[in-house]
């Protein structure tokens, strides 16, 4: 699975992107949210408030309850503003 990490939530984790082999027991966003919680304090950092972080399976904005596979790329972001 590819996972990336844009703007601040980058700088937390340390990394923009990163590949990981998920347990088959990782099934949905929050399954996964909770286990890269455990990678690092930044990532636990990162992803602490999920009100605030936008998620996309696959190109596509989704929830907490979207299904995953170890195919598929997630992409994690807080919400853009503009002017």
């Amino acid at each position: 699975m590819k996972i990336m990490y844009f703007a601040w939530m980058r700088e937390h984790t340390g990394c923009a992107e990163e590949q990981l082999d998920l347990p088959e027991s990782i099934t949905t966003v929050a399954d996964l949210v909770e286990h890269l919680r455990q990678r690092s304090p930044g990532h636990a950092k990162a992803l602490s408030n999920m009100d605030v972080v936008r998620v996309a399976v696959n190109l596509s904005y989704c929830t907490l309850e979207t299904p995953i596979t170890n195919g598929d790329e997630v992409a994690f972001f807080p919400p853009v503003t503009g002017g």
